[in-house]
């Protein structure tokens, strides 16, 4: 066996109407709280109230930045953290998905540093330090395991790049995560951040900073989300199925935390850089099938392991056979989904593909997947995706 590590400080807090127990957590912190949403709509309005009469309850005082969108800017996070210095926020709360979560995180960095967000990213001199307002995590969609992670992913318009803070003092201090929270989440979404969840889990598994730790926990999100994440797409209100999508979304997160991503988030990444309207689960699933196919050769036994948790029937086959089977199980699950785009069909401009190969190879994801690849694979593997 390797040598390896794996760290997780989040204190997590699992299972129906946990949510309720935002006002004894929260007190741990301090008595001012930022509130990081979205603008509030008719199907979050409850649980925003609901946590606000809680806190106030424990006579923590509140200030709510509601202006977070998907793929959140630079400027939002800036719009926040101006807030929160103002108030004094002595901890920020991030309710959402991972838009919400991401800038909770990132207005802790930016409320308490000098400069940007920006000027914070995992590549840059300058990092976060302990000034770092605590953040609480709850998560409103089952997908980007933000909430047990210690990135915080922003984009940057005037540079068409999106990019991450990634450091371990971004760990939310607890994460909530109540699946009645995720009841209300349409379908559509609900399978683009379910896809997102998959991909957390099988570039862990396949990647080359993968332990035998990460392993137990990306094998048993995908077995949770294969089986379920075609059922809470299917019926929004099915309790069960939302609560096993919860789960496994929480399992990727920690995955990643410790074993990071591979190339397919790297091109995703890239993508809602130049395009900030695609959204990322949506990225992903429009790439999955060609870049598969194209890398199983490099990693058979994992590849055969996942193909059969697709598909049952492989198991008759050599692990050979069924690793090359792989993008075709993969194409299926996304066709099941409802997801199935191509790059044109998602507004990825054709001329633009260079571009988009070249960017993709600029975040190290790419150096985690099984073969490294060179910027003319990318975008011979981008031209088939179009």
């Amino acid at each position: 066996m390797s040598y390896f590590d794996y760290y997780q400080p989040t204190e997590i807090l699992f299972g129906q109407s946990r949510v309720n127990e935002i006002g004894a957590v929260a007190k741990r912190f301090g008595g001012r709280a930022l509130l990081v949403t979205v603008p509030v709509f008719p199907e979050i309005e409850p649980v925003v109230k609901k946590i606000k009469s809680v806190l106030s309850q424990e006579k923590i005082e509140i200030e709510h930045f509601d202006q977070v969108i998907p793929n959140p800017t630079v400027d939002v996070v800036a719009s926040g953290a101006e807030l929160a210095a103002r108030f004094k926020a002595e901890f920020v709360i991030g309710l959402g998905g991972g838009s919400s979560i991401d800038t909770a995180k990132a207005i802790a960095v930016e409320a308490t540093h000098n400069g940007s967000c920006w000027d914070y990213l995992f590549f840059r001199e300058n990092q976060p330090t302990e000034k770092t307002l605590s953040v609480i995590a709850i998560p409103t969609t089952s997908g980007t395991g933000s909430h047990v992670t210690q990135v915080a992913v922003v984009t940057n318009p005037s540079e068409r790049k999106k990019s991450a803070l990634y450091h371990p003092r971004l760990y939310p201090k607890v994460a909530i995560a109540d699946p009645e929270l995720m009841l209300t989440l349409p379908p559509y979404m609900t399978a683009v951040t379910g896809f997102d969840a998959f991909s957390h889990a099988f570039e862990s598994f396949i990647a080359r900073q993968c332990s035998p730790y990460t392993e137990i926990l990306a094998l048993e999100g995908l077995r949770l989300i294969i089986k379920h994440l075609p059922a809470a797409v299917q019926e929004s209100n099915n309790l069960e199925a939302r609560e096993k999508m919860a789960w496994a979304d929480t399992l990727a997160g920690l995955c990643i935390a410790n074993s990071a991503v591979t190339l397919p988030h790297g091109i995703a990444m890239a993508m809602s850089g130049l395009y900030p309207q695609i959204a990322h689960g949506q990225a992903l699933a429009s790439i999955y099938p060609a870049v598969m196919k194209f890398t199983h050769e490099y990693a058979i036994d994992k590849f055969a392991k996942v193909a059969r948790l697709l598909n049952p029937d492989l198991a008759s086959i050599s692990d050979r056979e069924a690793a090359a089977g792989f993008s075709v199980e993969i194409d299926n699950f996304i066709r099941k989904l409802g997801i199935k785009r191509s790059l044109g069909e998602i507004g990825v401009v054709k001329t633009e593909l260079p571009l988009l190969a070249r960017v993709s190879l600029e975040l190290p994801d790419y150096k985690n997947h099984p073969y490294v690849v060179k910027a003319e694979e990318v975008e011979r593997l981008l031209s088939e995706c179009y």
